[in-house]
């Protein structure tokens, strides 16, 4: 299983309504609106490097009003 946390910047605005879609999108486990640099912040479990590509870009930066994102893969130390 692969884990990430996934940084979104949204357009002006819009953090509210992305938080809102990427709830209900299969392998987001948690999504908050934050602040600083980035708008939101996505927790994201997928079974392999391949699905957690296509979670990240298919879905997540397909969510109107995201602009970009910054995907923070955990690691074990």
């Amino acid at each position: 299983m692969v884990n990430a946390y996934i940084l979104i910047t949204a357009e002006a605005g819009e953090a509210g309504d992305i938080v809102k879609q990427a709830k209900n999108i299969e392998g987001v486990k948690s999504v908050y609106a934050v602040t600083g640099p980035y708008d939101a912040i996505a927790f994201v479990e997928a079974p392999d490097f391949s699905a957690l590509g296509n979670l990240v870009v298919a879905k997540i930066q397909k969510i109107k009003g995201v602009i970009r994102t910054l995907t923070c893969i955990l690691v074990e130390l």
